[in-house]
């Protein structure tokens, strides 16, 4: 009977919430991991198609959502029952509801540690990763997933966006299923799952300071986080500042991009840079309505900067690199937007939202080569840039905006 209301009940979410069905990138990764772990924990904001994923994947394992009351309440009172119907294996969504659940998936796979029993899949990161690693260390794989790649929203679309319309759109899935105007869909996913995982992670009284915290962080992506600034410009205090931070951080709203610490004679700038992990909700925070409007925005570039970072990090979670990359700043202003260490070598990265190509756009990379000569490592200089063609030329790569995805970021 239980597993009757539970395809019921599934068959009722999948109706209510699609997203398009098209093999995701990270499937080979996943199914690669599945073979060799008795346990697969997917993390992610809400919406990125975790679920779906699982289903396409996985379509012989049963699926149940820890999202239903009824489903909860099951597993909270009695998970050794909940846990005894599912020997065989299963796709547990949201599984960070119940975390105590996860002590007895450990006494189910250390009895029979076949590959692949359980999928886990859940949207709070730091609660979900701290009980996995009290649980199940040593016994699951972790991959992070994240929205459409822009090859993923091509396979979707089967024509390319322009680039003002990749930025402005982002990549949840549902706005790709269901084609709502972008800010309308935004509006939806910050009162229906933000704000209520922000209530739940921690205890915010003043929703509104939360907002015009949230709107505050979307006009320094892309810049050094500043605490202090950010906090006293919403009346918080700073520790509350740096709270609120974490929470974004665990509903993979934004991320922190941490300085490279690289050993060489300059003053470098240690304080991470405040980067949000979808373009098109940060258009949304900006208020940007049309992707005409974000043509000429005043904080084109560091929304580009933004978009480009945030899909190099794509790629590397679809291949299961979950190691942070880095960004290059010293105190006599040199910056490079990403660097990515490859053993000895280092791919550096720059972002220019321009549609044409100038030698200005060299010069940063130049000087930091030049710089790192004496630590006798390789570098890599990739320009990508909002135009159309990749050039050729013998020192620095340069690619298209729509080509981020021909390089190796990981």
């Amino acid at each position: 009977m239980l597993m009757l209301i539970v395809n019921r009940i599934d068959n009722q979410h999948q109706n209510r919430y699609r997203h398009p069905m098209i093999k995701r990138t990270i499937t080979p990764k996943l199914l690669d991991l599945s073979a060799h772990f008795p346990v697969v924990t997917i993390t992610g904001p809400r919406q990125s198609g975790k679920t779906t994923l699982c289903k396409l994947a996985f379509p012989d394992k049963e699926y149940v959502s820890l999202e239903y009351p009824d489903i909860r309440e099951f597993a909270q009172t009695d998970p050794r029952g909940f846990v005894a119907q599912y020997r065989g294996g299963a796709v547990l969504d949201e599984v960070q509801r119940v975390p105590g659940l996860l002590s007895y998936i450990q006494g189910v796979v250390d009895d029979d540690p076949a590959p692949g029993r359980f999928i886990l899949t859940g949207s709070a990161n730091f609660s979900l990763l701290e009980s996995v690693s009290q649980s199940l260390a040593g016994r699951t794989a972790i991959l992070t997933l994240l929205p459409f790649t822009l090859k993923e929203q091509r396979m979707l679309l089967q024509r390319d966006h322009t680039l003002f319309e990749a930025v402005f759109t982002g990549g949840f899935p549902p706005i790709y299923d269901r084609s709502p105007h972008p800010p309308d869909w935004f509006q939806s996913y910050m009162g229906t799952y933000l704000e209520r995982d922000v209530r739940r992670l921690l205890n915010v009284t003043d929703l509104s300071a939360f907002q015009t915290f949230l709107g505050l962080c979307a006009g320094h992506s892309g810049q050094l986080m500043n605490l202090s600034r950010l906090g006293s410009d919403t009346g918080i205090s700073h520790n509350t500042a740096k709270s609120w931070i974490s929470v974004l951080e665990t509903s993979y709203i934004l991320h922190k991009l941490q300085p490279l610490h690289a050993n060489i004679k300059k003053r470098l700038i240690r304080t991470p840079k405040l980067m949000f992990t979808d373009s098109g909700l940060l258009c949304h925070l900006l208020g940007i309505r049309t992707p005409d409007e974000l043509r000429t925005h005043p904080l084109r570039g560091a929304i580009f900067e933004t978009f480009v970072v945030s899909e190099i990090l794509k790629q590397r979670f679809n291949h299961g690199e979950n190691r942070r990359m880095n960004y290059y700043r010293d105190r006599q202003g040199l910056e490079i937007d990403a660097v990515i260490e490859k053993g000895r070598d280092l791919l550096c990265m720059e972002a220019k939202s321009s549609e044409t190509i100038t030698s200005s756009h060299f010069k940063g990379l130049n000087t930091f080569r030049r710089l790192m000569a004496e630590s006798d490592r390789r570098i890599t200089p990739v320009v990508i840039y909002g135009g159309d063609d990749d050039q050729k030329r013998s020192d620095v790569t340069v690619l298209s905006w729509k080509r981020i995805h021909d390089t190796v970021w990981y």
